[in-house]
C-alpha cells in the first residue's frame, strides 16, 4: 500500500467513531518477537526482551534504547507487524526529548498494567543544606548553571507538589499607577517596557533581574523581567515589552527574588550567585525530599511529515505520565535589555490563548492513533499539542493537571488547503483537565484552531484563569477551517475565578469561546458554570467575532459574571432549548447590529435575580427571539415591571418574543445538570424540553471527579 492510498484509507474512518483499543487494562504482559521492556533497574546494554531486571536479556533502562532495539528488530525482520514497548514504573529523566518518526508505525508504548512510569523533562536538584534567609528557616542548593544563563526555570516541584514562586503581594494583586509615555490615544495593541508603581507597593531588592513582573490586561498576561528599578520615580523598566498597551489600574504582581521568600512552600533563585532557596512546608524533611526543576521544553516529539504524506500511524501511548517540561521565551536564557525602542524588544507573551507555548508532548502527522489513560502533570507548558496533519486520533481517559499552560492544543492557527495537512476527525473524550494557567494565565483548557470535524465529549475542565474550550482562529467572516466540531456532555466550571476564590485576573472569556465561520458546529448537552471575568466578559457561551453556523442546544449555564450568552457578531447561529441562569451583571448580551440575522434565540429558559435581562446592542430586527420563558426570582422580584432593552415586555413583543412568556418555569434545581420540567410548567407549552445531563463529564476512571 503506497503512502497516498494508506492515507486515504485512514481518512475514511467514520468521524466520531472511537478506534478500538489494542490493549485492555487487564492485558497479559508476554515476551515475544517485537516486544521489549524498560525498567529503572534495567541496562541499555541488555537486549530488552525480558521483563526481569537481570542479565543480558533483561530490560532496557530507557525508552530511547528500547525504541532503537525495536527499530533494529523491525528492520532485520523486515516486519510491518505491531511492536510493543512495555515500561515499568519509576521516573525516567531525559537528557533530550524522545523522538518518534513515520518509521515508528504500528507501535505500542505502554505502562506495565498497575505500574506508573513517569517520563520527565526535569532534573533533580540535590545537595540541599539548611540555611536562614530573611530570618526564616530555608533550604539552599547550588545551581551553577543559572550563573551563565544556561538554565532558567519558572517551576520547582517538591515531592510532586508545585512550590510557589516567592512573590509580592502575597495574596491579591497590585495595580499600575501610570505608564510613562502613553496617552489615551496610544495604540491599544502596542506594548510598553515601563510602568510606575504606587507608593508603598515595593521596596528595593539586591539584584533586580532576579525578579519578573506578571501584568495582566484584557485577555492576556505579560511576563516582564525586571531590568532596572528607579525608586525616585517609582518606575520599573523591563527586558521585555507588554503584549498590549498597559493601562492605569491593570493588575500585576512580582515574583522570583530571594528577598520575597518568607512563607512555607515558596522558592526563589539567586541566578547571579547560582543558588536556589526553598522554604519547606510543615512535615517536609530535607533528607527524604525530591526536588525537581524543568530542563526540557518537550518530553516527546511526534515527527511525522504530513507535507510529504509521511505519517506516524497506529501508535498507542497508554498509561504513561509526562512531567517536568516547561516553556521559555528567547530572552529568558539571557535577560539583558537592548537600548532599542519598545516595539523592537521581545514581547513577554502572546496575543491570545498563550498560543506560542508548546506542548510537553507535541507533534505533526499523527494518524489513526490513541493516547489513552496517560497523565500530563507537573508541567510548565501545555500538556499535549497535535498540530499539522493529525487525523482520526483518539485522546481518552487522560488527566491534564498542574499545568503552566493549558491542557490540549489541537490544530494550527494557519489554514492549509491540502486535506492531508489538515488536523481533523479527532476525538477527545473522558479527560480530566484542571488546574492550568499557572505560569501562562491566558492558556486554554482545550484549544482547537483551524481544525474541523473533531468530537469533544464527556470531559471535565475547571480551574483555568481564561477560557475552558476555545474553537476557531479567524476573526470575522474570512476563510476559516473549524466547522463541524461537536462539543457535547462536557462539564466546564470555575473559569476565570478558581474554585478557591483566586482571580479573576483576565477579561473577555467564556466557558466556551468561538471565532469565525463554523458550519455544522454543535454545542449540545454541556454544563457550564462559575465563569468570571475581571472587567468584562465572563460569559458561559461566547460567540466572538464572526462566529457563524453554530448550534448551541440543551446546555445548562449558570453563575456567570457577565451573562449566560453573548454574541459579539456573527450570523446563522441557533441558540435553542438552553437554560441560562443567574448572570451577575446581565443575562444575555449582543454587541454588533449587522445587516443579517445575528442568531435565532428560541425555546430557552432565562432565570435571574436582577436586571438587565438584555445588555448592550439590541437595536434593529436582525435577530430572532421567540418561544422563550423569562423569570425573576428573589425578594425584589417584580415580573410585571421587567424591561427588555429599555422597553416594557408588551412593547418588546411588537417585534420579538411574540410567543414568549414571563412566567415561573417551575425549575427547582439545576446544579446537578438535571431538570425535569413538570407537566404543569408553562415551559412545556412553549416546546421547551427537559434537561438530562446526568452523564455529563468523564465516564469511567474520572467519573468521581465531578462536582457541581
Amino acid at each position: 500500500m503506497n503512502k497516498l492510498t494508506r492515507w486515504l484509507a485512514v481518512t475514511a474512518v467514520v468521524w466520531g467513531a472511537a478506534l478500538s483499543p489494542r490493549i485492555s487494562a487487564a492485558s497479559e504482559v508476554k515476551s515475544g518477537a517485537g516486544i521489549f521492556f524498560v525498567s529503572p533497574r534495567g541496562n541499555d546494554d541488555w537486549n530488552g526482551i525480558s521483563a526481569k531486571a537481570a542479565g543480558p536479556n533483561g530490560p532496557k533502562a530507557s525508552v530511547k534504547a528500547a525504541l532503537e532495539a525495536e527499530r533494529q528488530w523491525r528492520q532485520s525482520a523486515n516486519s510491518k507487524a505491531e511492536a510493543t514497548i512495555w515500561v515499568h514504573g519509576g521516573t525516567y529523566f531525559l537528557s533530550s526529548p524522545i523522538e518518534l518518526t513515520p518509521a515508528d508505525h504500528d507501535l505500542i508504548i505502554a505502562a506495565i498494567p498497575g505500574e506508573k512510569p513517569v517520563l520527565s523533562g526535569g532534573k533533580i536538584i540535590g545537595g540541599w543544606q539548611a540555611a536562614v534567609l530573611n530570618g526564616q528557616p530555608v533550604w539552599v542548593a547550588d545551581v551553577p548553571e543559572t550563573k551563565d544563563h544556561h538554565w532558567f526555570f519558572r517551576e520547582l516541584w517538591v515531592n510532586d507538589r508545585l512550590a510557589e514562586s516567592a512573590r509580592r503581594p502575597k495574596t491579591g494583586y497590585y495595580s499600575i499607577e501610570s505608564v510613562p509615555g502613553t496617552t489615551n490615544g496610544s495604540p491599544w495593541n502596542q506594548g510598553q517596557s515601563q510602568f510606575a508603581w504606587k507608593t508603598g507597593d515595593l521596596t528595593p531588592w539586591a539584584h533586580p533581574p532576579d525578579a519578573e513582573v506578571v501584568e495582566t490586561h484584557v485577555w492576556v498576561e505579560s511576563h516582564l523581567p525586571v531590568f532596572d528599578m528607579d525608586t525616585n520615580s517609582r518606575v520599573l523598566t523591563f527586558g521585555k515589552r507588554s503584549i498590549f498597551k498597559m493601562e492605569t489600574g491593570d493588575p500585576w504582581w512580582i515574583e522570583g527574588a530571594p528577598e520575597f521568600l518568607d512563607q512555607p512552600g515558596e522558592w526563589a533563585c539567586d541566578r547571579e550567585a547560582g543558588k536556589v532557596y526553598y522554604y519547606p512546608r510543615a512535615g517536609e524533611n530535607i533528607s527524604n525530599s525530591t526536588v525537581i526543576a524543568p530542563v526540557l521544553t518537550t518530553v516527546l516529539n511526534l515527527n511525522g511529515h504530513p507535507d510529504q504524506q509521511e505519517f506516524i500511524d497506529h501508535l498507542t501511548l497508554r498509561g504513561l505520565t509526562f512531567s517536568h517540561a516547561h516553556w521559555l521565551f528567547a530572552q529568558d536564557s539571557a535577560p539583558t535589555r537592548s537600548p532599542a525602542m519598545n516595539s523592537d524588544i521581545e514581547a513577554g507573551g502572546f496575543d491570545q490563548a498563550a498560543i506560542g507555548v508548546a506542548g510537553a508532548v507535541r507533534g505533526a502527522g499523527l494518524i489513526s492513533s490513541r493516547i489513552e489513560q496517560c497523565r500530563f502533570i507537573h508541567l510548565g507548558d501545555y500538556g499535549l499539542e497535535l498540530a499539522r496533519g493529525c487525523r482520526s486520533n483518539v485522546i481518552s481517559h487522560c488527566e491534564f493537571a498542574d499545568l503552566g499552560g493549558g491542557g490540549i492544543k489541537l490544530g494550527e492557527t494557519s489554514i492549509v488547503t491540502e486535506s492531508y495537512n489538515q488536523t481533523a476527525f479527532n476525538e477527545i473524550s473522558d479527560c480530566f483537565i484542571h488546574d492550568g494557567g499557572r505560569a501562562f494565565a491566558s492558556a486554554i483548557g482545550l484549544w482547537i484552531g483551524q481544525s474541523p470535524s473533531n468530537h469533544i465529549a464527556h470531559n471535565s475542565i475547571h480551574n483555568f484563569y481564561y477560557t475552558g474550550i476555545s474553537i476557531g482562529w479567524t476573526w470575522g467572516y474570512g476563510a476559516a477551517l473549524a466547522g463541524g466540531n461537536i462539543v457535547e456532555y462536557n462539564h466546564v466550571h470555575h473559569i476565570g475565578r478558581l474554585a478557591d476564590g483566586t482571580g479573576p485576573i483576565l477579561s473577555d472569556m467564556g466557558g466556551i469561546y468561538t471565532l469565525g465561520k463554523q458550519p455544522g458546529a454543535r454545542i449540545t448537552n454541556n454544563l457550564w458554570h462559575d465563569i468570571a471575568g475581571l472587567r468584562y466578559g465572563g460569559w458561559g457561551i461566547y460567540f466572538d467575532e464572526g462566529s457563524s453556523g453554530i448550534v448551541a442546544e440543551s446546555n445548562i449555564v449558570y453563575s456567570t459574571t457577565h451573562g449566560g450568552f453573548h454574541q459579539h457578531y456573527g450570523e446563522t447561529n441557533l441558540v435553542k432549548n438552553n437554560l441560562f441562569a443567574y448572570g451577575r451583571d446581565q443575562q444575555l448580551q449582543r454587541t454588533r447590529d449587522e445587516n443579517h440575522i445575528s442568531f435565532d434565540f428560541t425555546n430557552n429558559i432565562v432565570l435571574f435575580e436582577k436586571e438587565p435581562i438584555l445588555a448592550n446592542n439590541w437595536n434593529g430586527d436582525h435577530f430572532v427571539m421567540d418561544g422563550n420563558i423569562y423569570w425573576q426570582t428573589g425578594s425584589h422580584a417584580n415580573p410585571s415591571q421587567l424591561t427588555f432593552a429599555g422597553k416594557s415586555f408588551s412593547t418588546w413583543q411588537e417585534h420579538h418574543d411574540q410567543h414568549s412568556l414571563i412566567a415561573d418555569p417551575l425549575v427547582n434545581n439545576f446544579t446537578n445538570g438535571r431538570v425535569r420540567l413538570p407537566v404543569n410548567s408553562p415551559a412545556t407549552g412553549l416546546g421547551i424540553r427537559s434537561f438530562d445531563l446526568k452523564n455529563v463529564g468523564p465516564r469511567g476512571r474520572f467519573a468521581e471527579t465531578q462536582t457541581p
